[in-house]
């Protein structure tokens, strides 16, 4: 449980030495106030600030005799677990760069991400491990593939010099993300970035020492590296790893570790609101949820069902982690993003964010165009890819690619990413705003509505639906759903069940490649043609 009489963020991190901008330098900083203090919680084992300084230290030693050194890229293709966070301090603390990829990814999947990164080893789970080793089959250089299970098994090193020239600018890690078409983009991260994010993340939730965040996304996705794993670091509070997201088993998880914060997907909040009572457990201790977006509907199951009171939504990218939030201490406004993100150390020149038209001019409050960040937690650039890199920015802009707009009181909101939008009837129509709307019917649990030609000109919509385990998706209904809530040109037009949704590695759906497959449109009921939800 947090503490009676809080602390500042800023207090907060005053608690700690100085450090110099570095993650070895950062985990030494908490460490040396209190090796004991629990730091790590898996599977049932505790590991302390000072144990996990000492295993970082002999692993580091192990991988340096194997030749791993700066600025060389080490995949990771595993489940979250305690290994995975010490082979990325160890990394850190060499100079080298972990590379984090989805293990439930197909061959030719992983095969682009390992050989785009030039990797030079990889951890793996059991089950991914022959998938790295045919991704890799190709390789004109000898690749070191190992089990993660067997990582602290390796035998010891003997003592060789360990590099004392890591700086806050070396790339820690390459997060790749597949954006919306083409192939994924490898998008690079400063030690100094992972240290602000963490920092940063303290100021978000406000949190204490004594907090445990309880951490149930994938470590292969931005926000469990620079919020979770970050914010604990830099609090010197506890974390809980859980493998994976299970909803049947997370409220009991969450009482058993004594969570008292959770970062959630809004895929992850929506199913836990929509699962069985039977499961929730009121003895857990959350009092603390960061997600986006936060729908009025969880908003509400949340703090009546589940008695969590602070929910905060807020918005970043893998290229700009944290750019902003509500605030923390209010006002908090359901539905927007927040304001520019702060540090702990107000005075500190921090995140900032304008609204552009096409031509990149500044758009006044109530204007929609494109959200542009500015903040020192940016991306180093995309790795190898100079063009794209030059292609996100204007200046020292970020160039988000998502349309939304700001209010009179500096609040932002997302509309609509720029290429999902579909153009009907000389309309452009936000394709997140039917989403939004048709996952509100309760037979649905995850929905995506895309462009399809049309025989007018333009577009025609179509949605595919997944059902909720147990439900099943009535066209009809839907339909019905959809005209009762969306003027007549946002209505779909086509309608498909699906048994599941693509996604991409930070486990979003992947509107692009549904619109890359022509069976949904064949499989797909035209609502026009049958007059099917016409009322």
């Amino acid at each position: 449980m947090t503490s009676v009489s809080p602390r500042t963020p800023r207090e907060v991190l005053e608690l700690y030495p100085a450090h110099d901008g570095t993650l070895p330098g950062m985990l030494q900083s908490r460490a040396r106030v209190d090796p004991a203090r629990p730091f790590l919680c898996f599977d049932k084992k505790v590991i302390s600030y000072g144990d996990t300084e000492k295993a970082v230290e002999r692993l580091a030693q192990t991988l340096a005799e194997r030749g791993i050194g700066k600025s060389d890229r080490v995949a990771v293709m595993a489940l979250n677990s305690d290994k995975f966070v010490f082979l990325f301090f160890a990394l850190a603390r060499l100079g080298a760069i972990l590379v984090p990829v989805n293990p439930t990814l197909s061959v030719d999947e992983a095969a682009y991400i390992l050989r785009h990164a030039q990797i030079v080893a990889a951890f793996c789970d059991q089950s991914a491990l022959q998938i790295a080793q045919k991704a890799c089959a190709e390789e004109n250089r000898r690749v070191w593939i190992t089990d993660i299970a067997a990582l602290m098994d390796l035998p010891e090193a003997p003592a060789v010099k360990m590099p004392d020239d890591v700086q806050p600018d070396d790339t820690c890690i390459i997060l790749y993300t597949s954006g919306t078409t083409g192939f994924p983009k490898g998008v690079m991260h400063s030690q100094r970035n992972f240290v602000l994010a963490g920092e940063a993340f303290v100021e978000r939730m406000h949190l204490e020492p004594e907090d445990r965040l309880f951490m149930v996304l994938p470590l292969y996705h931005m926000n469990a590296f620079f919020y979770s794993l970050g914010g604990a670091l830099a609090t010197g509070a506890s974390l809980l790893i859980a493998p994976k997201f299970s909803a049947s088993k997370f409220w009991r998880q969450a009482a058993e570790g004594g969570a008292t914060q959770v970062n959630l997907l809004a895929a992850v909040g929506n199913i836990l609101v929509r699962r069985p009572r039977s499961e929730y457990t009121p003895e857990h201790c959350i009092r603390k949820v960061y997600g986006a977006p936060i729908t009025r509907e969880t908003d509400a199951a949340f703090r009546t069902d589940f008695g969590i009171s602070v929910l905060i939504e807020g918005y970043g990218m893998t290229e700009i982690p944290g750019a902003c939030n509500n605030p923390f201490q209010g006002p908090q406004k359901l539905g927007s993003m927040g304001k520019p993100a702060r540090h702990p150390d107000h005075s500190m020149p921090f995140a900032d964010m304008c609204v552009l038209d096409e031509k990149g001019n500044p758009l006044p409050a109530g204007q929609t165009g494109e959200l542009a960040v500015r903040t020192p937690i940016i991306m180093q650039g995309y790795y190898r890819d100079p063009e794209q890199t030059a292609n996100a920015f204007r200046g020292d802009w970020f160039l988000t690619g998502d349309l939304g707009y700001r209010d009179a009181d500096g609040y932002y909101y997302f509309v609509a990413r720029k290429k999902d939008i579909i153009r009907r009837r000389g309309e452009n129509i936000s394709g997140a705003e039917l989403d939004r709307v048709i996952a509100g019917h309760p037979d649905v649990s995850e929905v995506a509505a895309i462009a399809v030609p049309s025989d007018l000109g333009e577009d025609d919509i179509l949605v595919a639906l997944l059902p909720r385990p147990g439900a099943v998706c009535d066209i009809h209904t839907i339909a019905v759903w959809c005209a009762e809530r969306l003027a007549p040109m946002k209505r779909p037009r086509y309608y498909v069940v699906v048994d599941s949704l693509p996604k991409t590695p930070s486990e979003r759906i992947a509107k692009f490649k549904l619109k890359q497959d022509a069976t949904l449109l064949a499989r797909a009921v035209d609502v026009e043609h049958t007059h099917v939800g016409r009322i």
